[in-house]
């Protein structure tokens, strides 16, 4: 469960994290990388594709910066893959809203 999130950090069951990151259903990837800073394509989440989620969260950032590829949106789209693309802060309250009773997976930007 997400417990809080601001500007460039987050609190998850209880640890703080400060860089982008994936949120799994029993464990969170701290190391997330992506091809370039402000974008996110479809390469950038092949390991979340690989868990066959119901829902993916993409958190933009604080601001909303972060955009996302179309191909990607057209990607999930053609697999069934619900796709919601949210500014951070939003899109936290959906991943703890959606969580309990779905397979869903957050990718989150926490600055910008």
């Amino acid at each position: 469960m997400i417990e809080s999130y601001s500007f460039g950090q987050i609190i998850i069951n209880g640890e703080k994290y400060t860089s982008d990151l994936i949120i799994y259903k029993d464990q969170v990837d701290k190391d997330w990388w992506r091809k370039e800073g402000h974008y996110l394509y479809l390469e950038d989440i092949q390991n979340i594709i690989k868990e066959k989620p119901e829902i993916i969260i993409v958190g933009t950032g604080y601001y909303g910066l972060m955009k996302v590829d179309p191909a990607l949106i057209e990607y999930c789209n053609s697999q069934g893959i619900g796709l919601i693309i949210k500014k951070t802060t939003e899109a936290c309250s959906e991943y703890n809203k959606l969580a309990e009773n779905k397979k869903v997976i957050a990718a989150l930007h926490l600055t910008c």
